[in-house]
């Protein structure tokens, strides 16, 4: 292969490589990796890989030190590999986007059963699994229109989650605002997963008992990063907790944020008074 190359750059790329080496030579500059696409009559279309470095003799003389090399190959992989990941991207897309209709289906089929069940003790759990379910699916959503790749923007996504939150849960309903203030950060698609699903979490929690009989209120999400990590806080100015009953403070969304928090090596802030609930998740990298 190695002779068949250099026949061809003697017969018929002397004159481009002339071309080349002039103007390197003359502009005294080294270069490294000058790839060259060509068809070769014995061996079909190649690309090489060209390295030079000018060599200056005692006496003055100077040649040009030329190597060679095929990445043919080389290229190929990495196209293959670019299309694999491509093809991978799309389908994790695809299945976010049915994972979410399911959801979205399940969601629909709980909420007729609640309007058709007589006692009030399963009509709410029942509401409340839909609640959690159509959360799971927004995030999903979500994530799905981020565009993730490897990283996922943290406040657009957030933003985003929040607004579909906040036409579901509020509308014209109540009287309350959520808003997002998020510092520019990435995160990995898995972080986001729970990052969505605690903030979606706390302010469904916020909006459905933090401001009783259609009292105004503000719901705020924070993202900011530190030093030593992050920290997500999701604030209201509403009653606080201690006008929760005892089941919604200690029931089964609690035990899903502490799980999702678990899983984020992060630890639970919690202050309330009668001007407001702050839940943080503050994560260390070397804590």
């Amino acid at each position: 292969m190695i002779v068949c190359f250099m026949n061809w750059v003697i017969k018929n790329g002397i004159s481009l490589l002339y071309e080349f080496y002039l103007k390197k030579l003359f502009q005294n500059i080294r270069f490294h990796g000058y790839e060259v696409t060509a068809d070769f009559t014995l061996l079909g279309k190649r690309t090489m890989s060209i390295n030079a470095q000018e060599v200056i003799y005692k006496n003055g003389r100077r040649k040009m030190l030329l190597s060679i090399f095929d990445i043919t190959n080389q290229r190929d992989l990495e196209s293959e590999k670019e299309n694999l990941v491509q093809q991978k991207d799309l389908l994790l897309k695809e299945m976010r986007h049915r994972i979410a209709n399911s959801l979205q289906l399940i969601a629909s089929i709980l909420l007729i059963k609640a309007d058709i069940v007589k006692s009030k003790e399963t009509k709410a759990h029942l509401e409340d699994v839909h609640e959690r379910i159509m959360s799971v699916a927004t995030v999903q959503r979500q994530l799905n229109a981020g565009g993730l790749g490897e990283q996922v923007l943290i406040g657009p996504y957030l933003r985003s989650l929040c607004k579909s939150l906040a036409r579901s849960m509020i509308g014209n309903r109540k009287p309350i605002t959520l808003s997002v203030k998020a510092k520019k950060a990435i995160v990995s698609p898995e972080a986001a997963i729970s990052l969505g699903l605690i903030t979606a979490e706390l302010v469904i929690n916020s909006i459905k008992h933090a401001f009783p009989a259609n009292k105004t209120g503000k719901v705020l999400v924070t993202y900011e990063v530190t030093n030593s990590g992050w920290v997500l806080c999701v604030t209201d100015n509403g009653v606080g907790r201690k006008q929760y009953s005892e089941q919604e403070r200690s029931g089964l969304g609690t035990s899903i944020v502490k799980a999702l928090a678990n899983q984020l090596s992060a630890y639970i802030k919690t202050e309330s008074s009668s001007r407001g609930t702050s839940v943080s998740f503050i994560h260390a990298e070397n804590g």
